[in-house]
């Protein structure tokens, strides 16, 4: 998440869902939206109207909960649009719908999750237009079990037809300007009180400026992959930059121990842990070099780390303070990445203000001068 003690459009905390409770309801009433995260999530306040996703993934490392705020310059106002709860202020909207699969009967040729993924985005499009958000700038999608197989296809493969699909059906892009994005997987439940938490949820952000999409050269492009990975290709780019006023929020997407196309360093997550903050680095030079005006570094980032295997997480940790510094700003859950060799996924965000880096930036270049 960005700083919440940042000034700007876009300020994001952590908390721990005991003390996202102990707020006052007149500050979460200024939320655009929640992420929480527990292996066992209550029901949180559910008179309130702001968007909340209830992922069952445990927080590694200290407190077992997490909650991501996210809060806007504005007070936001709220709505309901079929299955998305949502909130917008001017320059944002937060979303987020949530799909049991046992809504959808399978068909001939689709699967009840592609079917629900479909409906998901078509969903999520239609209230953009209808909202005039026309752009995505991140989503995260998150389902039960992504690794297994059923009909014959990779749960993972499903929900990527599905998605793709809306797109397609939308007249959307599906390369090239495509938003950033992460898809992870917990292992299903069978809590009838909780029974919500195996259904297939997705939440987003969107935007009416349009973003500055980012590949990494170290990599083929998500969209791109070749059909090995599945006969449709992931919809998602490598990062987002979005400029919001003064601010630039940079998003960068669910990140792995990929080079090209392939995964590297099997059952090595140190060497995964190296790779995937090589292939952050990447993505950050690349954003310094297509934005003259960003300078974004690694110390920079709020990174949140997906870990497969909870005895893997002190390696994990290591091996970030060691790539990242002193100045590393972690937080680590439990969860399954897209593909079943990779040992863990980060992602991350960043903001900063264009005022303050263009006086200081201006200063430098006065100093330079009168040497």
């Amino acid at each position: 998440m960005i700083n919440a003690n940042r000034k700007g459009y876009l300020k994001g905390m952590n908390l721990s869902i005991s003390e996202y409770l102990n707020q006052s309801e007149q500050w979460k009433n200024s939320l655009l939206g929640t992420h929480c995260y527990a292996k066992n999530i209550p029901r949180l306040n559910a008179e309130l109207t702001v968007p909340t996703t209830r992922i069952p993934m445990a927080r590694l490392g200290g407190e077992g909960s997490l909650c991501g705020v996210w809060q806007g310059n504005d007070l936001p106002k709220s709505g309901q649009y079929e299955n998305i709860n949502y909130r917008y202020d001017d320059n944002l909207l937060f979303g987020v719908i949530v799909l049991s699969e046992k809504m959808f009967d399978a068909t001939m040729d689709k699967t009840p999750l592609q079917l629900a993924s479909e409906r998901a985005y078509n969903q999520i499009f239609s209230l953009l237009d209808k909202l005039s958000f026309p752009y995505l700038f991140r989503i995260w999608n998150y389902m039960a079990d992504i690794n297994d197989q059923s009909s014959g296809l990779e749960r993972y493969v499903q929900f990527n037809l599905g998605r793709q699909d809306a797109f397609l059906s939308h007249g959307r892009d599906v390369v090239g300007n495509v938003p950033a994005a992460c898809a992870l997987g917990f292992k299903s439940t069978f809590d009838e009180e909780n029974s919500d938490q195996n259904s297939l949820t997705i939440s987003f952000l969107a935007g009416r400026v349009e973003p500055l999409n980012i590949e990494n050269p170290r990599q083929i492009s998500a969209y791109q992959y070749p059909q090995q990975y599945g006969p449709r290709s992931p919809t998602f780019s490598r990062a987002s930059l979005v400029t919001l006023g003064s601010d630039e929020i940079l998003f960068v997407s669910g990140t792995a121990s990929i080079v090209g196309h392939a995964s590297l360093h099997p059952d090595d997550v140190v060497a995964q842990t190296h790779e995937t903050i090589n292939n952050i680095s990447a993505v950050l030079a690349e954003v310094n070099r297509r934005d003259n005006q960003a300078r974004f570094e690694l110390s920079d980032l709020h990174y949140t780390v997906y870990v497969r295997h909870i005895d893997d997480l002190d390696p994990i940790r290591n091996e970030l303070q060691h790539c990242v510094g002193n100045k590393l700003k972690a937080v680590y859950l439990q969860a399954n990445v897209c593909r079943q060799d990779l040992l863990l996924e980060i992602e991350a965000t960043a903001g900063h203000s264009m005022v303050k880096r263009h006086s200081t930036t201006d200063s430098n270049d006065s100093n330079h001068g009168r040497v």
